[in-house]
């Protein structure tokens, strides 16, 4: 399975945009899944379930990776995406559905921001950063992630999805830490203080 494919088409960004169809391609990437088994573990009909399934292997998304016959001599067939991530284009996401990938961006963000707080915490420090700051950081990231996720484009999966997307969103942070305006605030190390 490919590591990271860019999704370029706002088509299929629209198709994503869906939150359980991104959970449907990760289950999807731990093992494959059948219609019944990912009804049953996203608590959907089997209808339902059906309807997603349809909609991305219409996008060409998740494909059938087998096909076994199961109980009662009923042939189940097995999905799996072709890629273990799919990493939206900022610049190609249509603008009704930017904010809604913002807002991803800006939860993961918070996540790392508790952590970065608790470190400086230790030292007597904090963080300080205003909603929009937030907003802007989480645009930043948005973009520079397709930078770095090209990097793994052509390479086969080689560790566990959830890691890979960790390596992936870690580099993202250590670039944009490098700039200038965000320097101050995602910098986990002490910063030289200027005394005068």
């Amino acid at each position: 399975m490919k590591a990271v494919e860019i999704v370029q088409d706002p088509k299929i960004i629209a198709v994503l945009a869906d939150p359980v169809r991104r959970e449907i391609v990760r289950l999807t990437t731990l093992r494959p899944m059948t219609e019944t088994q990912l009804a049953k573990k996203l608590a959907l009909t089997k209808s339902s379930t059906a309807h997603h399934l349809k909609i991305l292997r219409n996008a060409m998304l998740i494909k059938i990776e087998k096909t076994e016959v199961g109980k009662h001599g009923i042939v189940e067939k097995y999905y799996s995406p072709r890629s273990a991530l799919f990493i939206e284009d900022w610049e190609k996401i249509p603008l009704n559905l930017k904010r809604y990938f913002l807002q991803g961006q800006m939860e993961r963000l918070k996540g790392i921001l508790s952590v970065i707080q608790l470190a400086r915490e230790k030292r007597g420090e904090g963080i300080e950063l205003t909603s929009e700051m937030l907003e802007e950081l989480a645009e930043d990231m948005a973009k520079k992630i397709v930078v770095i996720a090209k990097r793994y484009e052509k390479q086969e999966l080689s560790m566990n999805r959830e890691m890979l997307h960790i390596k992936i969103y870690s580099e993202t942070l250590e670039e944009i830490a490098r700039e200038k305006k965000w320097q101050g605030i995602l910098a986990l190390k002490d910063t030289p203080r200027h005394t005068g």
